[in-house]
């Protein structure tokens, strides 16, 4: 006998991730990819769009093997904000430039501030121009690679790319456009069209849906190539943070998800929009939500980088070591913009910093400074939201570093605040699975992913972290000019092999769409 199930994939940054869930929620098989993307020059991240089509097939193809199932709807999910750009038969005119771990567009960001007024892309965005607005690297591409953007036609992020693929429809949901600043208003809940014709009037921007909306259905092509069945629904999807959210009931007021990953993203849902300057006010992913957010650059990025300098232990037995090092770290102190900082220093040059070192400390004492800087970096965000008049009511920690107690307790020692722990912890994907479901049935998200436990911090580290917390926000202050004038050198140096190196030839994906195959 088939049961019924839906698909959720998430497009990360470092991992697809896909699941197969029942329509009670019971995960039924999951599947993971793992890729990297590329670091051209210091501040560039991109990636290669045919990688997102492909590890979706194969994810797909391994949930399906085997199962005596009948998947009924599709969810999607991605990092974000993205730019893809591709021509009108959807080849894409160079490799996608990922989100706000991307700094290079502060020229063009000065440039639409000083066209448009700081204040008023703001007020009309919900959001300051910053490295995580789509629209100021669209301007980048423009500027900075004018024949490939002579011959972009569309707008892509992870998860339209694949609705793209799979449907043959050209639709982005609200909550990604929103942080497309400066070319979407809140307040109107649309594309500004009298800034989308300044800064990139060639482009057919996307129709746009919520995320649960259903954006159409797969095609015969499309169930082809991933062993999907033709004709089943699939929503439109979001940015993975949101998705994520949506996979532990983190959609209510007062709610801030914090979500352990290669970056850690901190989402808060607010019942009327408000303005920080040093946070994101995007709209919600679901109709008729608003939310508060920031993001900080790199957490899970700078505990795999120190893994890979002590010759690629487990994370199992450093995180024994480093719970074997006691609070504070014998007296080490990170700052973990080891890529610049997002929320709410919105420093694309900031750098990292290690202080205290001896010749005594270990891989142990290294490593939980790490994730005590993960830790004083949340507690910093969550200041300036409730600063800001943001109400934080519950902590729902997801993700992947979420799975293993030492990480949110730590957190929840800096911060004092709770954290609720869900069932299940895979993230985005189960919560595109969730919106695939709910397209088709009657499901709610307590019933499929009830809290597991509650971290609750511990009293007695309070007096240290709270010395701790306010010697790391001198530490940004009294080293900022150093790692700016750090952060120019490593600019030069990698400007200067640009112009050394000959150019080559990007490759192309080779799954793009043809118009024909687009609309099967």
């Amino acid at each position: 006998m088939h049961s019924f199930a839906t698909i959720g994939v998430d497009i990360g940054t470092s991992s697809s991730k896909g699941v197969l869930v029942d329509e009670s929620g019971r995960v039924m098989g999951t599947a993971n990819r793992d890729h990297q993307p590329s670091r051209p020059r210091p501040g560039w991240v991109e990636m290669d769009a045919a990688t997102w089509w492909d590890e979706f097939v194969g994810i797909c193809r391994e949930l399906l093997d085997g199962q005596r199932v009948e998947v009924r709807a599709v969810g999607v999910s991605g990092m974000g904000p993205c730019v893809l750009l591709a021509d009108d038969a959807d080849r894409p005119v160079r490799p996608a430039i990922l989100y706000g771990v991307d700094t290079r567009a502060s020229a063009q960001i000065d440039e639409l501030n000083a066209r448009f007024g700081a204040e008023e892309i703001l007020h009309r965005g919900g959001s300051a121009l910053s490295s995580q607005a789509a629209g100021a690297k669209i301007a980048w591409v423009a500027q900075e690679e004018a024949g490939a953007f002579a011959r972009a036609t569309r707008l892509y992020m992870p998860s339209s790319w694949l609705v793209r693929h799979l449907t043959g429809e050209y639709v982005l949901d609200h909550h990604s456009a929103s942080q497309c600043t400066p070319l979407y208003d809140v307040h109107g809940l649309g594309w500004y069209q009298p800034w989308v014709r300044q800064v990139c009037p060639s482009l057919e921007l996307p129709r746009l849906a919520w995320a649960d909306d259903v954006a159409g259905v797969v095609t015969t092509r499309a169930s082809e190539e991933t062993g999907l069945p033709a004709g089943i629904p699939v929503v439109t999807g979001t940015i993975d943070a949101w998705s994520e959210a949506v996979s532990a009931g983190a959609h209510r007021v007062g709610d801030l998800m914090l979500m352990y990953g290669t970056t850690m993203f901190l989402v808060n849902t607010v019942a009327e929009p408000v303005v920080e300057p040093s946070l994101w006010g995007p709209v919600g992913a679901l109709r008729g939500t608003r939310s508060l957010a920031g993001g900080m650059a790199t957490t899970g990025a700078v505990t795999g980088w120190l893994r890979e300098l002590f010759g690629s232990p487990s994370y199992a037995a450093l995180l024994e070591a480093a719970s074997a090092s006691p609070a504070g770290a014998n007296g080490l102190l990170m700052l973990p913009y080891f890529a610049g900082e997002r929320t709410p220093l919105m420093d694309p040059d900031a750098r990292g910093v290690l202080a205290g070192l001896t010749l005594s400390h270990t891989q142990g004492d290294l490593y939980r400074a790490a994730l005590e800087a993960t830790g004083l970096g949340v507690r910093h965000n969550i200041e300036t939201m409730t600063g800001a008049g943001a109400p934080i009511e519950r902590v729902v920690a997801v993700g992947g570093g979420a799975q293993s107690p030492l990480w949110p307790q730590i957190v929840s020692d800096i911060t004092g605040r709770e954290q609720v722990i869900p069932s299940e912890t895979i993230g985005a994907s189960l919560g595109a699975a969730f919106l695939a479901a709910q397209a088709v049935s009657d499901v709610a998200i307590e019933d499929w992913n009830p809290p597991r436990t509650v971290c609750r911090p511990n009293v007695r580290h309070a007096a240290l972290y709270d010395e701790l917390y306010d010697l790391y926000r001198q530490l940004y202050q009294n080293t900022a000019p150093v790692v700016h004038a750090l952060a120019a050198h490593q600019q030069s140096r990698a400007s200067a092999r640009g112009r050394a190196e000959p150019q080559t030839a990007r490759r192309t994906p080779t799954n793009s769409l043809d118009n024909q195959g687009a609309h099967q």
